[in-house]
């Protein structure tokens, strides 16, 4: 409903009268030794995170567990694709799509007979993946700060992978655990300079909403389940 002529004359007149006063910045922008604006003046107002990786990674499993994302920490490769394997076991998977990578291709070889792998880099077509079981990536990070976990189209294989089927697997490593979004964009920076991917995304959790009378609902946009299988 549109304000009367009334009612928009006095939203009108506050919104003039608070812009004749200028908002103080309270922290100036600050800038690296080769003088690049940073992002760094910004942690002190976000949550604080221990500078160790055990920290990091008690932080990132107290967010995992109130995300609903379900951190298993594996002690090698063994354990992972025993995960796997109990997963496709309990969901009575029959396919499971991933990107080619060091982690990932390695776990192939140990899947179940009855799970078949999709590998995207040999094409695919949609709806097959789209009626895959689980998707399996590794990433790029994980940020202690908010839980999430940060994959590209060079890490995931582009964007299909964490959308279209419903459970969405990530093999990463402790070590890929960086404090905030600050150090994990310098990070990103650092390792592609002018190679950047052309797709970033930040997962926090599974796809969710709670548009509908507050009611959170999972897998709205996305993967119901989000697990995160992590090596040391």
């Amino acid at each position: 409903m549109s304000p009367n002529r009334g009612d928009r004359e006095a939203i009108l007149g506050r919104v003039r009268e608070a812009l004749r006063e200028e908002a103080p910045l309270k922290h100036p922008a600050e800038r690296s030794a080769g003088g690049e604006p940073t992002t760094a003046h910004f942690r002190e107002w976000l949550p604080p995170v221990g500078a160790s990786i055990e920290e990091r990674y008690a932080l990132f499993a107290k967010l995992s567990e109130s995300l609903r994302t379900e951190l298993q920490l594996c002690a090698d490769m063994a354990e992972v694709s025993a995960a796997i394997k109990k997963l496709a076991e309990e969901g009575a998977w029959k396919t499971i799509a991933l990107h080619e990578g060091e982690l990932t291709s390695a776990l192939v070889p140990a899947f179940p007979a009855q799970l078949s792998p999709m590998v995207l880099s040999k094409g695919y077509d949609k709806d097959q993946l789209e009626a895959c079981d689980a998707g399996l990536t590794e990433c790029d990070l994980l940020v202690a700060q908010t839980g999430s976990v940060c994959v590209t189209s060079k890490s995931a294989g582009g964007r299909v992978l964490s959308v279209l089927p419903p459970h969405h697997i990530v093999v990463a490593r402790k070590n890929q655990l960086v404090t905030d979004l600050s150090e994990a964009y310098a990070s990103l920076a650092s390792k592609y300079r002018d190679a950047y991917p052309s797709m970033i995304s930040f997962i926090t959790g599974p796809s969710r909403t709670g548009d509908i009378e507050r009611i959170l609902v999972l897998g709205a946009h996305g993967p119901k389940r989000l697990t995160v299988l992590l090596l040391p």
